[in-house]
């Protein structure tokens, strides 16, 4: 997995734990969160791999968590590198020339891109620090579905590159889908496969032993 994507700056623990106690949480610096609103956030997480539902004191504790005082304005570094996610997530889905390996991975993509895109979401995106958290929870919460066609998306763009370079090719009139990438992937494992047999083996016949008279 590239380790742009690799899970290195986890979100608040209380989002990963179930939560059995009472609430008593709504706010987050002041702007406090609709029931209504927590719900279909709710059902959103559960349409694209979500378990347990989170609570109003959950996403209220992690916002005030992330509330870093004398930071007015960036995002901490857990929610600016799921937003990467999401970019990334985005390009894949915008990507004429990528097919989606399947319908799920599909409306995922889609569930992610347009919840980041909306305006009527759970957090104010204008929010201090912490206006990205619900979009980062999203993108969290499918990430075991995306991560695999992500980190393959990555690898197919960097194969298209390659091939438009090789060809002399401007890359934005290269035509090169998801079947020219596993061909090369195919090709590229063949030659790897036979580099190690040489490293494995010799060309060289086996040395002949010397005739001696006896």
């Amino acid at each position: 997995m590239n380790a742009l994507f690799s899970a290195v700056n986890p979100l608040p623990a209380i989002l990963r734990n179930p939560f059995d106690g009472p609430s008593r949480r709504r706010c987050i610096n002041g702007f406090e969160l609709s029931a209504i609103d927590v719900d279909r956030f709710n059902n959103l997480l559960a349409r694209i791999g979500g378990g347990q539902p989170l609570a109003t004191d959950q996403l209220a504790s992690a916002g005030r968590e992330l509330s870093r005082p004398g930071h007015t304005g960036a995002a901490p570094p857990c929610i600016r590198q799921r937003l990467r996610w999401i970019a990334a997530v985005e390009h894949l889905r915008d990507d004429r020339q990528w097919q989606p390996a399947n319908d799920a991975v599909e409306t995922t993509a889609t569930a992610i891109v347009e919840y980041a895109r909306s305006r009527d979401d759970l957090i104010p995106d204008w929010m201090p620090q912490v206006g990205r958290l619900d979009d980062a929870i999203v993108v969290e919460t499918a990430w075991p579905r995306l991560a695999t066609e992500v980190d393959d998306y990555l690898d197919f763009c960097r194969a298209r590159s390659e091939e438009a370079r090789m060809r002399n090719r401007n890359l934005s009139g290269f035509v090169f889908t998801r079947a020219d990438w596993e061909q090369v992937r195919y090709e590229q494992a063949v030659l790897a496969q036979y580099q190690r047999q040489i490293r494995e083996s010799s060309f060289l016949p086996e040395t002949v032993p010397m005739f001696r008279v006896h």
